[in-house]
């Protein structure tokens, strides 16, 4: 029988059986869970993961991996299947990222700052067949998997909350050998939930092709190496943490050191103590870094490079950072989840002379700025930025529609807006569709609107972010109480506590009698921004 290489065109037939094909396939294989049983391979002594007290030699790393995959398979778990991970960053949170991958089970990270209803609604919405959570979190897990109706798998990170199997077995013992699970370029391997700019998060799904062209990119323009020492003290759940800094590590052969969060003192002890070469950081972080007593008592001199994304950096923060650290080369990132996530970067030479630009496409990526009609718009004018890349998502998963939108023409269109310069650099100027990022965090005003609207009382809400000298950018709302009824900015607290995860509440609340609109009934949000940018002004 005659078969089809994946790839070749269809009109040239192969003479190869369908065993020697499938045998080709495998010889040729170069997915996400492959990068860490090769560099195992090259250096199995070196050291790959540091987590408390814990030390792990890349040869022990792929055998916690290979076991861990093996125990998944065991409980039930194949090729194709969701296993949501709920957790703070741990080492196990890495053993379970590869581990899946290699078994060919999508991976689907979920944010540990998320309340109950809005698990569930991950855990329905990704058809998940199990679930993995740390200890301190079996409570909203418990009630998370109660609401979405989830059977299956329950494993839990430490602890003895009672219900759920303890995951640390699963690399104690066990087949050491790698899992034979044929991987394709384009198997998903990780839903990444978004809230993007709607009311519900959307699920990315990312396949080896995406990460690993991303990866190189990494490497190539973020000037990455095996040499690197790096804290990884921001969510694994974000893909940013995860694939543009930990994944890419494994890659290379470096050493990562995992923080269970970016608490500043810590993040300086650790970076003294580990003599870490580098260190990824939204400008919030930095700034806290910058702030703290220790950060002039701490011998930080190993530390020779700074990557910061998620919000533009201000010029002040940066020229603080480069004179305060004077050895330090520093990146800016930009991108979205779907981009897996890198799609342009601001280098080193270029921080001052363009600050607060998004910088140039990396070496995978074409970038353009588009009008409404998708057709390229000259430099300095406004449009929407758009991607063509192998970095590029495979899609939203189950939402065909949002997909198709999101890739007209064959570019993936970002909802952000930018502008080119001249000489090719672009600045993201505004959200399409009013996005927040706050903290490193993205929030969707639409999402934090609705619910909102659901307090009695309530007739109109706008919310929007304004500059803040902490968080970048802060969640603001302007609320139009319902006639005859007085509402406090402490009820909207409240209720905001009950419904919302704690970076989507809103810092300011402020009412009005109206919102502004134009002539057809849209509001104004760019006029209650200017209206209100001062509120964080000490």
């Amino acid at each position: 029988m005659l078969t089809t290489i994946v790839g070749q065109d269809p009109g040239m037939p192969v003479p190869f059986t369908s065993d020697t094909a499938a045998a080709i396939a495998r010889a040729r294989q170069h997915s996400v869970g492959d990068l860490l049983r090769r560099t195992a391979l090259r250096c199995p002594d070196k050291l790959a993961v540091v987590a408390g007290e814990r030390r792990i030699t890349y040869a022990e790393f792929d055998v916690a991996v290979n076991r861990a995959a093996h125990a998944l398979a065991a409980r039930g778990l194949d090729k194709g299947d969701r296993l949501a991970l709920f957790s703070h960053n741990c080492w196990q949170f890495a053993v379970l990222a590869f581990a899946t991958a290699k078994l060919g089970v999508v991976l689907v990270p979920v944010n540990f700052m998320l309340g109950a209803d809005e698990v569930a609604f991950i855990l329905r919405h990704c058809g998940a067949t199990g679930m993995v959570t740390e200890d301190v979190l079996t409570a909203t897990a418990d009630a998370a998997l109660v609401s979405a109706g989830v059977p299956g798998l329950r494993g839990r990170i430490g602890g003895s909350a009672p219900g759920w199997e303890d995951v640390d077995d699963w690399w104690t013992v066990g087949p050491t050998h790698d899992p034979e699970v044929a991987v394709t370029d384009d198997d998903p391997l990780r839903l990444m939930y978004t809230s993007g700019t709607e009311s519900r998060p959307k699920g990315v799904m990312l396949s080896s092709r995406s990460l690993i062209a991303q990866y190189v990119s990494c490497v190539i323009d973020g000037g990455m190496t095996a040499d690197d020492v790096e804290v990884h003290s921001l969510p694994l759940y974000h893909c940013a943490q995860l694939d543009c800094f930990l994944s890419v590590d494994v890659y290379l052969g470096a050493t990562s050191v995992i923080l269970p969060a970016p608490d500043p003192a810590t993040l300086l002890a650790t970076i003294e103590r580990e003599a870490a070469t580098k260190l990824f950081c939204p400008p919030t972080v930095w700034i806290s870094l910058l702030r703290h007593p220790d950060f002039d008592t701490r011998d930080l001199s190993s530390l020779r490079k700074g990557y910061y994304g998620a919000s533009a950096m201000p010029v002040e923060v940066l020229r603080e950072l480069q004179r305060r650290l004077p050895d330090v080369a520093f990146w800016n990132f930009y991108g979205q989840t779907e981009m897996a996530p890198l799609a342009t970067i601001l280098r080193p030479h270029e921080q001052l002379p363009h600050a607060g630009s998004a910088g140039r496409p990396s070496i995978n990526v074409e970038t353009r700025v588009v009008d409404d009609d998708d057709e390229p718009v000259g430099p300095g004018r406004v449009g929407e930025i758009v991607h063509r890349s192998p970095h590029a998502a495979l899609g939203y998963y189950d939402d065909e529609e949002k997909t198709a939108e999101a890739f007209r023409g064959g570019w993936f269109h970002s909802g952000d807006l930018g502008i080119v310069s001249e000489d090719g650099y672009l600045s993201v100027v505004d959200r399409k569709k009013d996005m927040i990022k706050t903290g490193g965090e993205n929030v969707a005003s639409r999402e934090v609107e609705e619910a909102i609207y659901r307090l009695d009382g309530v007739a109109e809400v706008a919310v929007f972010g304004i500059s803040h000298p902490h968080w970048i950018e802060a969640v603001t709302a302007v609320v139009v109480p319902k006639d005859g009824v007085t509402l406090t900015a402490e009820q909207v607290d409240a209720y905001s506590r009950e419904h919302l995860a704690a970076y989507k509440r809103p810092k300011y609340v402020v009412f009005a009698d109206a919102l502004p609109k134009n002539p057809s009934g849209k509001i104004l949000k760019r006029d209650l921004r200017a209206e209100h940018a001062d509120l964080a002004t000490p």
